[in-house]
């Protein structure tokens, strides 16, 4: 199988991120895409995340029964903080028989060049990346194995949410109804 990997805190994940890992499942060659919800992005700021479990569990009921999604939690026993690098490795010994690429924003891709051996991830990966404003250029644009796609263009972040949530403001329909009621549920975000 071809597996796109859409690493992500998902703090919380919204529709945004299910529109793009449908698209990536529906509109090109991946055969699934998995969620790799990262325990702490070397570029993030750890103190913002909600525990890692709370994050799994939120994608887990954003992808339901959806047979070609799926989540992994496969960082979560990997040495932290996690390098992508570290995570492919681990993940082509663990699953030989599975082809890996990477789904990214563009805004990862102008970002590339200050990933641990980004150099030998570009060369023996595909990167298939979705459009994010503001970004229209980079120099591994043109690169072989970059796969720009035309998924829709998603103006929404994790960061919107957890603000909006805090400021009292209804952001029920920015993700998937289980994770809000969960959200809403646990008093997520409102302090």
């Amino acid at each position: 199988m071809h597996i796109g990997l859409f690493f992500g805190s998902f703090n919380p994940i919204h529709v945004g991120h299910m529109v793009l890992a449908n698209y990536m499942a529906s509109f090109t060659d991946l055969d699934a895409v998995w969620f790799v919800v990262s325990p702490h992005n070397p570029l993030k700021e750890k103190a913002t995340l909600l525990h890692q479990n709370q994050r799994l569990h939120m994608v887990n009921l954003a992808i339901g029964d959806n047979d070609k999604l799926k989540s992994s939690n496969i960082e979560f026993g990997l040495p932290q903080p996690s390098y992508t690098v570290n995570t492919l490795a681990y993940l082509k010994e663990k699953y030989p028989q599975h082809q890996f690429s990477l789904i990214m924003g563009e805004d990862n891709l102008q970002s590339f060049a200050k990933w641990k051996n980004h150099e030998y991830i570009i060369n023996n990966y595909k990167l298939y990346v979705y459009p994010r404003p503001n970004c229209n250029s980079s120099e591994f644009k043109t690169h072989q194995n970059v796969i720009m796609t035309e998924a829709p263009l998603m103006d929404i972040s994790s960061t919107m949410i957890r603000t909006a949530i805090k400021n009292k403001k209804d952001v029920s329909f920015f993700m998937p109804l289980a994770v809000w009621q969960y959200i809403d549920e646990m008093n997520f975000y409102k302090k």
